[in-house]
């Protein structure tokens, strides 16, 4: 699950606002190693997924948002991790921090 998602409507405004592609998203959604918070801790809807992974060809921690409509799990946006998803992610796991949030909503 979240491993390769469509990029039909998340691409063009990742790329454009952030610098990430659909195939750095893809690396970080497929690292063996990455954490998955379902929901996302700033989703305002709660329908969003956050996964934190490492991408290769980034050299970097990318947090990616999914949301999934009607069992087809869609790329909503991804960019390079804060501080908080780095140490999530070396964590290796997420414990809610009450009132904690990061700036990036879905």
């Amino acid at each position: 699950m979240f491993e390769r998602v469509d990029w039909t409507h998340g691409a063009t405004h990742m790329q454009a606002n952030h610098g990430i592609t659909p195939e750095v998203a893809n690396e970080a959604l497929g690292d063996p190693n990455r954490v998955v918070i379902d929901p996302d801790y700033n989703s305002r809807s709660g329908q969003s997924v956050r996964i934190i992974g490492f991408s290769t060809t980034a050299d970097q921690v990318i947090t990616v948002i999914v949301v999934v409509d009607d069992g087809v799990e869609y790329g909503a946006n991804g960019w390079a991790s804060n501080a908080k998803d780095r140490r999530i992610y070396n964590q290796d796991s997420y414990e809610a921090e009450e009132g904690e949030v990061d700036g990036q909503e879905d």
